[in-house]
């Protein structure tokens, strides 16, 4: 007989397991999959169980098979070391070229997939003191290119004619939308026809090298 909770359990455990190493939320994959989001609520809690169709869907989405997420993982398996991918490191942006064309590229920093948010992704330099404490200087961020942002988040910005990248957290008020530094001693940059900026990413995380 087949215990349908203990499916749901295990469909729920393996969800999680997939959002965590992706380093995505329910909020995120609802949306980017098109799902309302008290539906991935109710897989991941274990209340429902998702339709075939869906399933495949998270698997395409994660890039997995589908018994990644329907079946127990063994336990007394020892994982392969995963094969590292190059993320790109911005620098001075070239006019007119694509965000992560080979001209804009500075180096490359090599991550395990498994650590890795899905998208695409680069890394920017945080370059002076105007994000501090949250991001210090000389800090490599982890951004993963998306056009838009929510309020309140850090965004990797095109500012001085599309040809400087920088880190500000977005503020939107009505119509307005403004760049704002974390460190008070800075001043805001309020985004307007004079003053143009595009955002290109959404910051994830920051790391530092010795």
């Amino acid at each position: 007989m087949i215990d349908i909770q203990k499916l749901k359990e295990i469909m729920a455990n393996n969800l999680k397991k997939q959002l965590n190493r992706k380093g995505i939320s329910q909020t995120m994959m609802a949306r980017d999959l098109n799902i309302p989001e008290m539906t991935v609520s109710n897989w991941v809690k274990g209340k429902t169980y998702p339709r075939p169709d869906k399933i495949q869907l998270m698997a395409d989405y994660f890039g997995i098979t589908r018994t990644q997420l329907t079946e127990e993982a063994p336990s007394n398996l020892t994982p392969l070391a995963p094969q590292t991918v190059p993320i790109p490191v911005l620098g001075t942006i070239a006019c007119g070229e694509p965000i992560l064309a080979e001209e804009n590229v500075t180096e490359y920093i090599y991550e395990s997939p498994d650590q890795l948010p899905s998208g695409n992704l680069f890394y920017l330099k945080a370059k002076g003191t105007s994000m501090e404490p949250t991001i210090p200087d000389g800090s490599y961020v982890l951004v993963r290119e998306q056009p838009e942002v929510e309020n309140g988040a850090i965004a990797a910005v095109l500012v001085n004619g599309d040809t400087e990248a920088t880190l500000k957290r977005i503020k939107r008020q009505g119509d307005m939308v403004i760049l704002m530094p974390d460190n008070p001693n800075y001043s805001p940059f309020i985004i307007t026809r004079d003053n143009p900026a595009r955002i290109i990413g959404q910051a994830i995380q920051f790391t530092q090298k010795l």
